[in-house]
């Protein structure tokens, strides 16, 4: 498979699994507490990771612990708890549109700060992109009145993406010598650590051993497919095309939640929320096409 290709269904794949957390997310907060289900999530995630680092024979080095140890309180900590909390207030469609439309912009702007080319490829495929979603944004908004509740859980989702973006950064130095395999194994118990306490304000996990086995199967789908699987495939693209490009792969998830959510919860979406769906597909393209174009210049330039 050429490499353009295998990255770009790397991609999708992850955007898939994310798509998923959010009515995966929705249906859970509504019978169990946020923070308890991220700390138990993110427990057996950490169990899952370890097992497959050593059957991988993935060396677990403590050098440069404290970036990673960094990288989990904004990935993992602040983005679980903020949107987590998000979707008791808010519905899941406003999550699967806010947070995966705001975290590349913000990525991007992040890296260009930090020394990553931003080419006008990429700026332009952004630019149409952030349009896109805005239209599907704006049509769903209108279907649905707002409330007071319903505006603070979005700006919990907004901060989360803000700290996805920091914690997709981060990863562009904590890969440096290492493989994504090593990087969210090593991360995962510190999130699952520094998630523990915060349950205890809830129901303190006294109500964890009557979760309903819909529940739990929600639980293992975050826990192997989000954590251990996408997270570890996002990292690998990370390294791959470098964050800000990485990060247009959320760009799909509004997308496929639409799909999901038509197949799965019947719900029916507006016919203006599908023509931005597909100009968001079309930023996209414009953006990892400029980007490729810079690549190939950039080669001839060395060469």
């Amino acid at each position: 498979m050429p490499r353009s290709l295998g990255t770009a269904v790397a991609a999708l794949c992850v955007a898939l699994a994310w798509a998923g957390t959010w009515i995966v997310g929705k249906l859970a907060v509504t019978a169990v507490p946020p923070l308890e289900l991220s700390a138990v999530r993110f427990i057996i995630a950490s169990l899952a990771l370890f097992l497959i680092a050593r059957a991988t024979r993935t060396p677990l080095r403590i050098r440069g612990l404290p970036l990673i140890a960094l990288s989990a309180v904004f990935g993992y900590v602040l983005y679980n708890a903020l949107v987590f909390v998000g979707l008791t207030l808010a519905p899941a469609s406003d999550g699967a549109l806010i947070v995966p439309t705001i975290t590349p912009v913000a990525t991007a702007v992040i890296a260009a700060f930090a020394g990553e080319r931003l080419t006008s490829g990429k700026i332009a495929g952004f630019a149409l992109a952030s349009v896109g979603a805005a239209v599907v944004i704006t049509a769903g908004a209108a279907s649905a009145a707002f409330s007071a509740g319903r505006i603070v859980g979005d700006l919990l989702m907004l901060a989360g993406a803000l700290s996805w973006s920091v914690y997709t950064m981060l990863g562009t130095v904590t890969l440096r010598g290492r493989s994504p395999l090593e990087v969210i194994t090593l991360a995962s118990p510190i999130g699952a650590l520094l998630l523990l306490p915060l349950g205890l304000f809830e129901k303190g996990y006294a109500d964890v051993p009557t979760w309903d086995p819909r529940v739990w199967l929600g639980v293992l789908y975050l826990a192997i497919v989000v954590n251990a699987m996408s997270f570890t495939v996002f990292y690998w693209v990370v390294r791959r095309v470098g964050a800000s490009l990485a990060a247009m792969s959320s760009y799909f998830v509004p997308v496929i939640t639409l799909v999901l959510a038509v197949t799965l919860l019947g719900e029916r979406p507006a016919p203006l929320q599908l023509v931005g769906a597909l100009v968001i597909l079309a930023g996209v393209r414009l953006a990892t096409r400029g980007a490729r174009a810079a690549e190939v210049v950039e080669s001839a330039r060395v060469a």
